[in-house]
């Protein structure tokens, strides 16, 4: 896939524990894991917004697109 989810880098930055961050912006521990993973399909827009917002960052510090080598 050519969108990498950095959530997990972004979370180590900021010193922040996951179940401090699926608490705070109000999502099971069991799907910010899946997020952290990237074994999602879809992310809601104001589940990210809770993110930044919790993570004080931007939505480019937690999506990072890379070209596929087979296109």
């Amino acid at each position: 896939m050519a969108i990498t989810i950095r959530l997990d880098v972004v979370m180590a930055m900021r010193k922040m524990r996951s179940n401090d961050l699926a608490d705070a912006i109000g999502i099971t521990e069991a799907n910010l894991s899946r997020l952290k993973t990237g074994k999602i399909k879809a992310i809601r827009i104001s589940t990210l917004d809770a993110l930044c917002r919790e993570l004080e960052c931007s939505p480019g510090d937690i999506l990072e697109y890379s070209a596929d080598s087979d296109e």
